[in-house]
């Protein structure tokens, strides 16, 4: 990053060349020696300088540091703690964090892991051997060097034997989901063992891309590191039963450094004659026999339950006002991405972001509000919803974000702010907001097509309609009666498709002005549903009788001309079209009753060619759970434990597997440019993986007030932006590039 305008020109007799980073303690430059050396220069913020008892922090630093050499720590090469603004440079190594290494790439696997694993035991015997105890091992703090791992940052060591006043003012020193259980009940006593039990944690966010005690705030995080067992769901033993002892609650059950560096020998493997530097491995996608490797389980269904204990948590409930300089980061960035700086990590390139993250709408910031705020115009507040789930779905359109829902009027919001421009009048008068449902059906240029379903007092619908609106204001410009047995009206091309009230035909109108272009007729004794699948529109309709006589009906919307195949496949298993086939996943339906209305277990995939009908079955190698979904040539299944799992839709095979914490997730959803998929929960968490191998990339906190049922939403996108709407009617935003941004209230 380039130099700021009020950033010295040297310090120490270094010229600065750079800015590498900012955080809680100061700013860190890249130095240049005279004779050229480069070095990290980090640079205490003007506002600790005149604290005595931060500077008394700092020159202890240096004092411990500079006891440390080795060949995986980075030296202390000059300082000066009585400077105006103290400063102190350390060996310029070139070279990314760990934390941006898994963040951009994904888990270590074989060599890469080995080399990290040994090579941090190797550091922390040089730092334990110099009488010092690092107290903040992560991965933010850990430098991919060409020939290893080097550990930085002791801003926060001290020296093992001095017990001085430094750490007994309430203040804990530390990044929660790394921290040890007695760095959180008894800090004036930790030892090295503490740094065993960080690396435990950080060797298993290695593997996994998630931390052993993970949790939505650091307080919880603190809470479960002292009281219950780490989730190690995705280790595969033997190393997992290494790692299991290192995480152990008491210092005295963990392995010295010595048995730690043999048995991480033996389980991890050595590069094999001929293989790539270590440090250009990238992940690839699962393979056969992958339970070969040591460091990803092939089985990750087995959950490490989390057992109770009973420990005193004083410094992660109420009596601690900071839990130490890593909280702020791991607060804005999770676990291993705090935003004290690595003294000697660039930037993260700019060039990895911007090949995965599309550009972001002009004048976005992130944003959050509700669907019941104020309305700028129309029905400016909102009907008394009278506690009904409100169940939100959602439709962008050119920078805007339509929203409908159980006893919600549709409204539109501006996307860049999340201002409610207007909310639109069209429930009958009289009737009570919990008897009617917006659908928006789609935005066609000009006009929001909405299907509104209004029940009785007993519940039963009692009239369906499609109501066309103006973009711009939200008033009604047409509206059309629909067969009332109908679960919904699509919109494609420009057309709005309905089923008539006699429920006999399906008819084409003019979006701009309800005008009829064509019509269809439908079978007779059947119930027929109109889908849309990426912009092509198709009938199916089933029938009650003994023969499963199920009509799948392929429409041109040009000029109405259909295609009608009988009984292709199951009703409601179409997830789309590939490669001029008809797709559809069939499931079990045994397994489906057994199931009760959770996930569905799919068994096949039928391949059907539209024109002449000829079926093409395969069977799945495995049983897939949950919902699927076709998305850039992959099938996506998610399912209510939060695995997500990509396959072939050809053979069906495997292609990657993924667990994530999102509850019951919806769909998966794809980015523009293919890299990136997303499922999203009724309570707002979202998780990004890659979409080529599957590598959890990152998971956002749950966004809920309330918890409600109802609702399995899928992420949309405005340009690169995110958009979700949770199951109590929250709609926010995310920047996928940096999902920690706090999002401005609109509502």
């Amino acid at each position: 990053m380039p130099l700021h305008r009020d950033d010295p020109k040297s310090v120490g007799g270094y010229k600065l060349v750079d800015r590498l980073g900012a955080g809680g303690m100061g700013i860190v430059y890249l130095g240049r020696a005279r004779s050229g050396r480069e070095v990290a220069v980090k640079v205490v913020h003007a506002q600790y300088a005149e604290d005595k008892v931060f500077r008394a922090r700092f020159r202890h630093e240096i004092e411990s540091v500079r006891k440390v050499s080795g060949a995986f720590t980075a030296p202390v090469v000059d300082a000066d703690a009585e400077a105006v603004r103290p400063w102190m440079a350390t060996q310029y190594v070139p070279g990314r964090s760990l934390a941006d290494r898994i963040r951009e790439q994904g888990a270590l696997r074989g060599a890469e892991l080995r080399q990290v694993a040994l090579g941090l035991v190797e550091a922390l015997r040089e730092i334990h051997r110099a009488g010092v105890v690092h107290r903040d091992l992560k991965p933010a703090n850990v430098l991919m060097a060409e020939d290893g791992p080097r550990v930085i940052d002791f801003g926060i060591s001290r020296a093992a034997e001095n017990h001085n006043t430094l750490t007994e003012t309430g203040q804990m020193i530390g990044t929660p989901p790394f921290m040890s259980p007695e760095q959180l009940t008894d800090a004036r006593n930790v030892g090295p063992a503490s740094d065993v039990f960080s690396l435990g944690a950080l060797l298993v966010f290695c593997v996994t891309g998630r931390g052993p005690f993970d949790a939505d705030s650091p307080y919880l995080t603190a809470y479960r590191v002292v009281h219950d067992e780490p989730v190690l769901e995705g280790v595969a033993r033997p190393l997992r039963s290494v790692l299991e002892r290192c995480l152990a609650k008491e210092a005295k059950d963990r392995p010295g450094l010595d048995e730690l560096a043999h048995e991480f020998a033996a389980v991890l493997p050595e590069p094999a004659e001929g293989d790539p530097p270590t440090t250009t491995l990238r992940p690839g996608p699962p393979r056969a026999g992958a339970e070969a490797d040591p460091g990803i389980a092939a089985d990750r269904t087995a959950s490490a339950g989390r057992r109770s204990r009973t420990r005193p948590l004083w410094a992660a409930v109420g009596t601690v006002g900071v839990l130490g300089l890593g909280l702020l980061g791991y607060m804005r960035y999770g676990p291993g991405f705090a935003d004290d700086p690595s003294p000697a990590s660039p930037a993260p390139a700019a060039a990895s972001a911007a090949s995965r993250w599309a550009a972001l709408p002009a004048g976005w910031k992130p944003w959050q509000t509700g669907v019941t705020v104020t309305a700028a115009s129309g029905v400016t507040k909102a009907p008394d919803v009278n506690g009904a789930d409100v169940a939100p779905h959602c439709a962008v359109d050119q920078g805007s974000v339509y929203c409908g829902g159980n006893a919600l009027l549709p409204a539109r919001i501006d996307g860049a702010t999340g201002r409610t421009l207007w909310r639109a009048g069209i429930a009958p008068a009289g009737i009570p907001a919990d008897w009617y449902t917006s659908t928006v059906v789609g935005v066609d240029g000009d006009v929001v097509l909405v299907h509104l379903l209004v029940n009785n007092a007993s519940g039963f619908t009692q009239e369906q309609t499609l109501v066309a609106l103006d973009r711009d204001s939200g008033e009604e410009l047409w509206s059309r009666k629909v067969y009332n047995g109908s679960p919904g009206s699509i919109d494609v091309a420009g057309l709005a498709l309905m089923q008539e009230a006699d429920g006999r035909t399906v008819t084409a109108r003019s979006a701009a002005d309800g005008k009829e272009r064509w019509k269809i007729p439908l079978p007779a004794k059947h119930f027929c549903t109109l889908i849309d699948r990426e912009g092509r529109p198709y009938v199916e309709c089933v029938t009650d009788s003994a023969d499963d006589d199920t009509q799948f009906i392929v429409i041109d919307p040009s000029d109405g001309s259909v295609r009608r195949l009988a009984t292709p496949a199951d009703s409601g298993s179409f997830v789309g079209a590939l490669d001029g086939k008809l797709l559809f996943v069939e499931s079990d339906a045994e397994a489906d009753v057994v199931a009760a209305g959770r996930d569905l277990t799919y068994t096949r995939i039928v391949r059907v060619d539209p024109e002449s009908g000829e079926r093409e079955v395969t069977e799945l190698p495995q049983r897939y759970r949950g919902t699927v979904a076709l998305a850039r040539g992959t099938l996506y299944f998610s399912n209510s434990t939060g695995r997500v799992t990509a396959a072939s839709p050809l053979t069906g095979a495997k292609v990657w597997e993924s667990r994530t914490t999102v509850e019951s997730p919806g769909q998966v959803s794809v980015d523009a440019s293919g890299r990136t998929a997303y499922v999203a929960s009724g309570s707002g968490r979202v998780a990004a993986l890659d979409a080529a191998r599957g590598t959890l990339l990152w998971e956002s906190s749950t966004r809920a007030e309330v918890l409600a049922g109802g609702i399995t939403p899928v992420v949309l996108f405005d340009k690169g932006a995110l958009v979700v709407a949770t199951a109590d009617g929250t709609i926010f935003t995310l920047d996928p590039a940096h999902p920690d941004r706090t999002p401005v209230s609109a509502g």
